[in-house]
């Protein structure tokens, strides 16, 4: 069986990219030892590959109240429920990871009420998905339900961020039909 294709839009060679997009995978590339889809199908587009990744690192490498690990599970539970194939996968694996917790993600992705996480990180996810789904209901009350587990106005916008982001990335993902590396799927899981 032939793989199928990374994108149903062209993907660029690696060689023939503006030279800070090319910097930019082959040190992802260094570093994870492969290329996630994702930089390679969102580089046809330079400039919006440009901001795409200035927004997510402005999101997802920040320091704060939120953990990585945190940050990624928003991801993933508003991915999954995005019907986001790429996303989960990617960011599964990376929540993985950064829980050192080889059955996380899979918990939260499939039903993160019933996920071995915190209070704290239910209420954080309940937040997400309100903002995912009904952003237009959004109101004092779940500022205050936030607030009452610890979290600051900063980590609500950041919350609301990640999964508006990612409600972004996951459309594209799923029109561009990108496809999960194979690497992804077994990351953290030993």
């Amino acid at each position: 069986m032939s793989k199928a294709p990374i994108s149903r839009f062209p993907t660029p060679e690696i060689a023939d990219l503006p030279e800070d997009i090319r910097a930019r995978i082959l040190a992802v590339q260094e570093k994870s030892g492969f290329v996630p889809n994702v930089f390679l199908v969102l580089a046809w587009r330079p400039d919006e590959f440009r901001a795409f990744f200035a927004y997510h690192d402005a999101l997802m490498d920040k320091p704060g109240n939120l953990t990585k690990a945190e940050r990624e599970m928003i991801v993933v539970a508003t991915s999954n429920a995005n019907q986001c194939q790429y996303c989960v996968v990617a960011h599964g694996a990376i929540l993985r990871i950064r829980a050192k917790d080889p059955l996380i993600a899979d918990q939260v992705a499939i039903n993160y009420r019933k996920a071995d996480i915190t209070d704290r990180q239910k209420a954080m996810l309940d937040f997400a998905m309100k903002v995912a789904f009904e952003a237009y209901a959004v109101g004092d009350a779940d500022l205050e339900t936030l607030s009452a587990h610890g979290f600051s106005e900063d980590d609500a916008w950041d919350i609301a961020a990640i999964a508006a982001f990612f409600g972004m990335s996951n459309r594209l993902a799923n029109v561009t039909n990108m496809r999960p590396n194979e690497e992804f799927y077994m990351m953290g899981r030993t």
